[in-house]
């Protein structure tokens, strides 16, 4: 009973883990050598791992069409997702990153509604409209009006750059969507293993250590995904970052950014991701997307205490109303 609710919560505590680590890394070494170094590391990771489970270091079993979908969740949810993520870190930092993050839950909810006939009730509606008004209220605050002119009505200002705020956004609507995608490709991979007489309690036999299908195919699936974020997120250091390839040798060689990106990959691509795939498997995407999103609640003691942030009630108070926020779906 709500085990996929228990699993969406040991997600969100990953995630705020993963979010601390990333902050740091993206800071000290940029977005995309960051994020090309975690898809090699969690590639490393999620190889042994095959290897382990399903006895070879690739996912077994996986046909074309869960291929297709999983590359196509890749390319939303790591590629475009990630790289939008980490910008956003570098420019409003990794706790107010999170707070954006909160969009991916309505997202998911109004995907899952679109492409999978996931049911949106009444109470998801609310929820989206909560959200949206916690984030507004965390971003606005009045301008004073000019002093020359005491009738002016006061207007309104962002207290966070603009380009932090768009790169963050985008990352949330990136997720919720790709998380859909994903859902489509699980269902693709479980129907593949039927067809060749598996279900998800079966146990590969020739594994060094076997382990129930149904908890091997979220890690192979993460791994297709993450076969395409390396793809990606090279194609984008090579285009977008003069000298790529040098930043990323410089990279490597910070160890305190290396040590950073490695707590980034263990509890972000590896743990956290595939255990959100794994939670899909047992409730909605929209219910799964909304306990994740209790990350930007959770990051809020760490961050202030690590990075000295100053938090404020105005600030706690869209956090609490985004956490009661439902998007309820079945």
């Amino acid at each position: 009973m709500f085990i996929g609710e228990i699993i969406s919560l040991f997600v969100a505590l990953s995630w705020t883990v993963t979010a601390l680590f990333s902050e740091v890394a993206s800071k000290r070494m940029g977005s995309l050598p960051l994020n090309v170094v975690r898809m090699v590391m969690s590639l490393t990771f999620l190889a042994l791992t095959l290897w382990l489970f399903m006895g070879v270091p690739w996912p077994r079993y996986a046909d074309g069409q869960t291929w297709l979908w999983l590359l196509l969740s890749s390319v939303v949810g790591y590629v475009i997702g990630d790289y939008c993520l980490f910008q956003g870190y570098i420019a409003i930092g990794s706790r107010f990153g999170q707070l954006f993050m909160t969009l991916s839950a309505p997202t998911a909810a109004i995907t899952g509604w679109l492409l999978i006939g996931e049911q949106m009730r009444p109470l998801a509606i609310l929820g989206m409209c909560v959200t949206l008004t916690g984030i507004g209220l965390s971003i606005l605050s009045k301008r004073d009006a000019p002093a020359d002119n005491a009738h002016h009505a006061p207007q309104l200002k962002l207290n966070l750059p603009k380009r932090g705020i768009v790169y963050a956004s985008l990352a949330g609507i990136c997720q919720g969507g790709g998380l859909v995608l994903s859902k489509i490709g699980l269902k693709h991979y479980n129907a593949a293993l039927l067809a060749v007489g598996l279900d998800g309690q079966a146990v590969v036999p020739d594994a060094l250590l076997p382990m129930p299908l149904y908890i091997s195919v979220p890690f192979a699936s993460t791994m297709i995904r993450a076969t395409m974020g390396l793809t990606g997120f090279m194609a984008l250091l090579l285009l977008l970052e003069k000298d790529g390839l040098a930043k990323l040798r410089h990279a490597v060689r910070d160890r305190k950014a290396m040590w950073c990106a490695f707590g980034a990959t263990l509890f972000g691509p590896f743990v956290g991701t595939s255990m959100s795939l794994l939670a899909t498997m047992y409730t909605s995407t929209g219910i799964a997307q909304t306990l994740f999103a209790l990350t930007p609640i959770l990051i809020i003691a760490p961050a202030a205490w690590l990075f000295h942030q100053r938090v404020t009630p105005r600030e706690i108070g869209p956090s609490r109303m985004s956490r009661k926020g439902s998007y309820i779906v079945n």
